[in-house]
């Protein structure tokens, strides 16, 4: 956890800095700096293909631990091998830059100076840009080490939220994950908290890099500030990637999960899902108890890929983990609070976004539920589906809801958009994998 608390949030906040899913219609991406403004988010309706198949490989096959491969990473930008680099003036620098580190170079070197500028009708003006970020303080961290009952949470009272189900609801799963979706009240805003550059689209099987840019711009500087997102990012870096790997959870780990959930509990989010919960009958109103069947079903280990205690459905869904039997590839990672993270780290090069399976839809800026192709760490991930700007708790929520309420597909309403969220169990009691499918 040592690098977590030197800083991962300001690595990831620093990294992209100058490198640069109600019925309300989606609003044009603004400028960063209109920091009082908030409205709510909407989706766009992007409808991919190769989910079904994505879903299936991570469910199948046996591969064994390759932390050798694993270490094989792309220098900073990803791109190059270690022959590729020189040593000038104690630094290392590529021998022969590709366009895409070259403009990185450029950029970065851009970022240097003190002022930066813009022409506008013909006149060089200074450009309004965050300024360079500052080092988050890492008491708020080091916090995060103590056990559960020791850590300062989220006091304030969410006024004018019904968390109780109505019969329809609980009737009918696509009302309450429409419910949950409503609860969301820490949903990001495009264009206000964050905006990403989709570049350009593609099929699953075409190869190539079809984004220039990464696909984060920019994000807010109190986004991963927020509880709740802040607890998430803290237990980001508790896994070994290789899957078939066993997993070696510490007692501060365990403190981290602890303090996770006791935070997303005291969300509208979770409000509401343990009230559906209990009003179907499948738990008792102790929400102890709710929150330890939470930790048991996200954070227990299982055996996946040929090894035992080497998986959880938390680490897969959230995290991602690395196949290593054969062509090595990325299974699960749908989480974009993980991408933009691992993107700022220069571990993930996004490749493009999967064309929708209806002709003329194109994903923009606001796009919050997104099917995209990228790299990790040199592993190539062919198709992958996130929801963009969502809290850590509606995930969380919502993929807990349709695990027990419902099946392998649940066609459900989220706002004006219609999405399958793809549930694959292991045995009865564990979340193998689970991930959202945009649907006409």
């Amino acid at each position: 956890m040592e690098g977590l608390v030197k800083g991962l949030i300001h690595v990831a906040l620093e990294a992209i800095d100058g490198g640069r899913e109600d019925d309300d219609r989606p609003r044009r991406a603004q400028s960063p700096s209109h920091e009082d403004e908030r409205s709510r988010s909407t989706w766009a309706e992007v409808v991919s293909s190769g989910h079904d198949e994505e879903g299936r490989q991570e469910q199948r096959g046996e591969f064994s631990c390759r932390p050798s491969s694993w270490n094989s990473r792309k220098e900073e930008s990803g791109e190059g091998s270690e022959g590729d680099w020189e040593t000038v003036g104690g630094n290392k620098k590529p021998l022969h830059p590709s366009p895409r580190r070259q403009h990185q170079l450029q950029e970065e070197s851009e970022e240097r100076t003190d002022e930066r500028w813009e022409t506008v009708g013909g006149m060089k003006q200074q450009q309004h840009h965050p300024v360079p970020r500052k080092q988050l303080q890492s008491e708020a961290w080091h916090g995060y080490k103590k056990p559960a009952a020791e850590q300062q949470y989220y006091e304030g009272t969410y006024h004018g939220l019904d968390i109780e189900p109505t019969s329809e609801e609980l009737d009918d799963l696509s009302k309450a994950c429409n419910r949950l979706w409503v609860l969301d009240i820490n949903r990001l805003v495009p264009g206000k908290d964050y905006e990403i550059n989709c570049g350009e689209g593609k099929k699953v099987y075409q190869k190539g890099d079809m984004a220039s840019d990464n696909l984060f711009s920019w994000l807010s500087d109190d986004v991963l500030r927020k509880p709740t997102y802040s607890r998430f990012c803290a237990l980001l870096d508790n896994y070994n990637p290789n899957e078939g790997c066993k997993e070696a959870i510490t007692s501060e780990e365990k403190h981290e999960q602890a303090a996770f959930v006791e935070e997303i509990s005291r969300t509208p989010p979770f409000k509401y899902l343990h009230a559906y919960l209990v009003s179907k009958g499948i738990l008792s109103h102790n929400y102890e108890d709710f929150k330890r069947m939470i930790t048991s079903i996200w954070f227990d280990l299982y055996g996946r890929g040929g090894g035992s205690s080497c998986s959880s459905a938390f680490e897969h869904v959230f995290v991602g983990e690395i196949k290593g039997r054969g062509e090595q590839e990325v299974s699960g990672f749908h989480n974009w609070i993980q991408f933009y993270i691992e993107e700022a780290k220069g571990t993930v090069d996004y490749q493009g976004y999967i064309f929708p399976r209806r002709r003329g839809e194109v994903p923009d800026s606001e796009t919050q539920l997104l099917t995209i192709q990228f790299e990790w760490n040199g592993i190539m991930k062919s198709v992958s589906s996130s929801l963009i700007g969502v809290s850590p708790e509606f995930e969380l929520a919502l993929y807990t809801l349709c695990f027990f309420a419902g099946g392998e597909d649940n066609y459900v309403v989220l706002g004006p958009y219609y999405v399958n969220i793809k549930c694959y169990r292991l045995g009865h009691n564990k979340i193998g994998s689970v991930f959202p499918i945009a649907e006409n």
